[in-house]
């Protein structure tokens, strides 16, 4: 089976969403906050690699590691959720 790609939709180009966006220096230590947060609730034996669930950061601070900050959700809740953007 192959799949069909409808013409007005275009191949997504990772490497230039690398190059403009997960190359900068406040995304690489957001993303190393959310894998350290990810790391300690796996030590603590709240979640499982395949379980369905991720860490969800309270306040939206991927940094903030903090137990209080942190809470075990479904994926799909937690990916559906709308991010507090910060203003420029």
């Amino acid at each position: 089976m192959t799949k069909k790609v409808s013409k007005s939709k275009k191949a997504r180009n990772y490497r230039s969403e690398y190059k403009k966006y997960h190359s900068k220096k406040t995304q690489k230590k957001n993303r190393a906050g959310r894998n350290k947060a990810n790391r300690l609730m796996k030590r603590k034996k709240r979640i499982r690699k395949g379980d369905g669930r991720d860490v969800d950061h309270r306040d939206g601070n991927p940094r903030n590691n903090s137990p209080k900050n942190l809470r075990i959700v479904p994926k799909s809740s937690n990916r559906k959720k709308k991010t507090k953007r910060r203003k420029k």
